[in-house]
């Protein structure tokens, strides 16, 4: 027996254009620092017994409305659901330190800060990227910078994160030339996007920099395994 044909015409999908509108769906329009400790828990294949914590260093709304906790990771701010890694990090979800309690989900009074915020704070889109929004880093997380020249890496802290009307989230170094004041706040003149001079920054956690500053033997093998055999690091900055 044939098959019936449909009398509509067939439709080519644009697989292209599809992928970018689901991402436009799940880009960031909006971050509220997390002042109460609240940590992201993840576990290891390596020490698949034990569970790890990790600060939350913000939450961000997305265009879908889904609110997300977000972590300095690797090279970038980091959606905590997104870590499914074995080796590196794997989610398993929130924790309040407070309370002990483990989250599926983010907290509701964060969601409702969220939004709140931005239907108040409701811009206009256009075509160029905007600046849409600058919080402080609140727990002295370090970039390691390495540029397209041979000179070492340079380990700078990281004053601040950058939102941009595209989504992007840029975290905030100093030019140690133009600093004029201190303390260093979001906002001075001295600040720069680390990526417009760095082809590469990985983030770190205080209590990690702190170790690679000091030239703790075990860190830097480590850092010099997971980032590019035979780089020298210099803790500049």
């Amino acid at each position: 027996m044939g098959m019936t044909l449909s009398p509509r015409p067939a439709r080519v999908i644009d697989l292209e254009m599809m992928r970018q509108k689901l991402q436009a769906k799940r880009r960031l329009v909006r971050l509220s620092p997390e002042l109460d400790g609240l940590e992201m828990v993840y576990s290891l294949a390596s020490d698949p017994d034990s569970l790890y914590g990790m600060p939350i260093l913000a939450w961000g709304l997305r265009e879908d409305g889904d609110v997300v906790g977000l972590v300095p990771w690797m090279e970038t701010l980091t959606s905590c659901h997104q870590l499914d890694d074995a080796e590196y990090g794997r989610f398993v979800g929130y924790r309040d330190p407070e309370t002990e309690e483990l989250l599926d989900y983010p907290p509701p009074h964060k969601a409702c800060e969220l939004e709140h915020a931005a239907a108040y704070f409701d811009y206009e889109e256009t075509r160029d990227i905007t600046l849409i929004q600058q919080i402080p880093d609140t727990q002295g997380t370090h970039a390691l910078c390495i540029d397209d020249d041979d000179r070492p890496w340079q380990l700078k802290q990281v004053f601040g994160w950058r939102l941009y009307s595209d989504g992007n989230v840029e975290a905030l170094l100093a030019d140690e030339s133009l600093i004029e004041t201190t303390p260093i706040l979001p906002g001075d003149a001295c600040l720069y996007p680390g990526r417009s001079r760095h082809r590469m920054v990985y983030f770190f956690q205080r209590s990690i920099a702190n170790r690679i500053r000091e030239q703790d033997p075990g860190t830097l093998e480590a850092l010099a395994l997971m980032v590019m055999p035979s780089t020298s690091v210099r803790a500049d900055g």
